[in-house]
């Protein structure tokens, strides 16, 4: 559905946008992860037809969007961190000029109008003006006018910043149900808000895509040691000595309260569940009562740390 290949974008001396390239189907809700200033606003912006760039070339259902924009455009519904809102306006009259100008005219243009407003679900403020809105409604009045045109591809840019708890977990119900009926992509710097949403995720770091994957094949490529974290009945001398004796156990941090040792591990063994087998009973042989053991699980933060911060020292 997109083809982004070796993009790049220079502002003066400032390389934003880093020889990008990947490919999106079609359907889906896709995540654009990174954080400010990584370079997912100036790729938006290009991918719609509203920034030029330095080199490369991205196409749209075919379509070139610097040789044929119209036809690539025609494609795109786009909401920008700042909706571009008439507040003067309501909701009904915004979105007939919105229609008008993707070329919508008469019964089409009425029927697309009342579509927008049933998905977005501003049935109750559609006549009320944009300014008194909340900022909930006026997100939902923007997706409305990104959908006008019954475009293949919705490309939303932060499009739960500065919404209450409330606010933000509606939205995040809507762009589940855009990504049954159309491609969706829209970028965050918050990692819980892509894993909740995402069928797959894009990572930007340094204006470069770090990885592309689904949230849970990412969990599984966290290249850094897995952790175990346990608590121990007995002298931290003894604690310390049984666990130098595991050659799996590649770091080990200990603190000690009363008679009890907590201990965060780290390894490098392919086999978790073994080693932790492997500690019970070296810990039961030597009558030191385990009283909690825990593995620690890789996290969408965790390889994004690690991700940028490989990218980093690989450009270094």
């Amino acid at each position: 559905m997109i083809s982004v290949s070796h993009l790049t974008k220079w502002y003066g001396d400032h390389l934003a946008v880093d020889d990008l390239s990947f490919e999106i189907g079609e359907g889906h809700v896709y995540g654009f992860l990174g954080p400010n200033g990584a370079g997912k606003s100036t790729t938006m912006n290009i991918m719609t037809g509203c920034l030029s760039a330095s080199a490369g070339k991205i196409s749209v259902g075919g379509f070139d969007i610097f040789e044929a924009p119209d036809k690539a455009k025609a494609q795109i519904g786009y909401l920008p961190e700042q909706p571009p809102l008439y507040m003067n306006e309501s909701p009904v009259e915004y979105l007939r000029f919105v229609g008008e100008a993707k070329g919508l005219r008469g019964e089409t243009l009425k029927e697309q109008i009342e579509d927008v407003i049933q998905q977005t679900g501003i049935q109750s403020v559609r006549n009320r003006r944009i300014s008194t809105l909340s900022k909930g409604y006026k997100q939902r009045v923007g997706i409305a006018q990104a959908l006008l045109g019954d475009p293949k591809v919705i490309i939303l840019d932060e499009p739960t910043v500065g919404l209450d708890p409330l606010q933000i977990i509606e939205i995040r119900d809507l762009i589940k149900t855009l990504g049954k009926t159309h491609t969706v992509i829209f970028s965050s710097h918050i990692l819980s808000e892509v894993q909740t949403i995402c069928d797959e995720i894009l990572m930007i770091a340094h204006g470069k895509l770090v990885a592309f994957d689904t949230p849970e094949n990412l969990e599984k490529q966290m290249r850094s040691a897995s952790e175990i974290l346990l608590t121990v009945e007995g002298a931290q001398e003894q604690v310390a000595q049984i666990l130098s004796e595991v050659p799996q156990i590649t770091e080990s941090k200990l603190s000690v309260t009363e008679n009890q040792v907590s201990a965060t591990l780290k390894t490098d063994c392919a086999d978790v569940s073994s080693l932790t087998r492997t500690l019970f009973q070296t810990f039961a042989e030597n009558k030191l009562p385990l009283l909690e053991m825990t593995t620690k699980k890789a996290n969408l933060e965790d390889v994004f740390i690690e991700l940028s911060e490989h990218k980093e020292e690989s450009e270094g």
